[in-house]
């Protein structure tokens, strides 16, 4: 995939990668939204937190291993939205199976990741990046797609709004790039006002015919370079 696409025009220019705002500013900007915002997502995490107590039970959080910054791994929290059932041979069911009602509401509307917010605060994450992915993808990249990680993973990014699950990984990977490349303060205040009216409209959510996102099981030929 070209990133032309990505940035609105091939000759859109790069900004300098030393600038103020990606050494200090993203993360100044980062901790002032969410506590200023606090007031009005703290309530909502509790209270969902009651509700998915009371519909699954325990754990209410998912907790995982995601691939940070320079590819240091953190533990991503997430509202749980698929229960542990398993077949008679033990193993669990399918993702589609397992993913309840009330998680597809929760993930349509993205209550789902309200928990990294607090990830934002530990510095894990930002509020705007490439979204962290599952350590076994480490293996999987090329070299250009792993540059991803240059950035911290965000809780929405440029793919997000271009797309999400409906797109396929090579043209994600080329947009989460783009994005190392141009991230700006206005950029992410863009970014995150399109992530709102996505979120609103319950866009891209699942990839087609699939009950989340196909898991990325490597390139194909031809796609390395991309």
């Amino acid at each position: 995939m070209s990133t032309t696409r990505a940035g609105d025009s091939a000759d859109a220019p790069v900004p300098p990668r030393s600038g103020w705002y990606r050494r200090r500013g993203k993360r100044l900007s980062d901790l002032v939204l969410v506590v200023a915002s606090s007031p009005l997502w703290l309530p909502l995490v509790a209270a969902t937190a009651v509700i998915v107590r009371c519909r699954m039970g325990t754990p209410v959080l998912f907790r995982q291993p995601r691939p940070g910054y320079r590819e240091v791994t953190f533990a991503i929290l997430k509202f749980r939205t698929m229960t542990n059932d398993r077949g008679p041979d033990g193993a669990p069911l399918s993702d589609a199976e397992r993913l309840t009602r009330f998680g597809r509401w929760l993930r349509r509307t993205s209550l789902d990741e309200l928990p990294e917010l607090f990830n934002v605060l530990r510095g894990d994450m930002s509020l705007v990046g490439p979204r962290p992915l599952l350590v076994e993808y480490l293996d999987r990249y090329s070299e250009e797609q792993h540059r991803r990680h240059e950035v911290k993973p965000g809780l929405t990014g440029w793919a997000q709004i271009n797309g999400r699950n409906a797109i396929s990984w090579p043209e994600k990977f080329a947009l989460d790039v783009w994005y190392v490349d141009h991230q700006s303060l206005a950029l992410d205040v863009r970014i995150l006002w399109r992530s709102l009216a996505r979120i609103a409209g319950g866009e891209g959510i699942n990839q087609p015919g699939s009950a989340t996102a196909e898991a990325f099981l490597g390139n194909s030929p031809g796609e390395e370079e991309r």
